[in-house]
């Protein structure tokens, strides 16, 4: 009479025998297992970070500029979202300041284009204005 192993219904996998000294361990433990080996990785690579990272980039720029750039360009966020009209989120005061900045910075240059728009005044004047 052969003892077939245990088999996991939903993976197929076989399953562990109890109280084996060859058992997977817990999925808990290789969490806990995987986590401190991350962490002692971690901690490894900032040390030898601190100790050659700057010269290891000099080095990669000399050598491998291609690399360089490859590797800048995969620390760059791949979606920037970035809000280049405030004008809803400003109040009414903050509207009223930004239109006088602007009216004080394109005042000459609508001088210099005329009172028609045209672009018969004199821009050279205005700006000297």
């Amino acid at each position: 009479m052969t003892n077939t192993p245990a088999k996991d219904p939903k993976t197929g996998r076989f399953l562990p025998r109890a109280g084996s000294a060859s058992a997977i361990p817990r999925p808990r433990a290789r969490k806990a297992v995987r986590s401190k080996l991350g962490e002692l990785f971690l901690e490894d690579m900032l040390s030898a970070w601190e100790a050659r990272g700057a010269a290891a980039i000099d080095a990669l720029i000399e050598k491998n500029p291609n690399d360089f750039l490859k590797t800048i360009a995969a620390l760059m966020p791949k979606d920037v979202s970035i809000n280049a009209n405030q004008i809803g989120e400003m109040t009414d005061e903050q509207l009223l300041q930004r239109i006088q900045k602007l009216d004080q910075t394109i005042r000459p240059f609508l001088h210099a284009s005329g009172a028609d728009g045209t672009g018969n005044g004199d821009r050279a004047q205005a700006e000297n204005e």
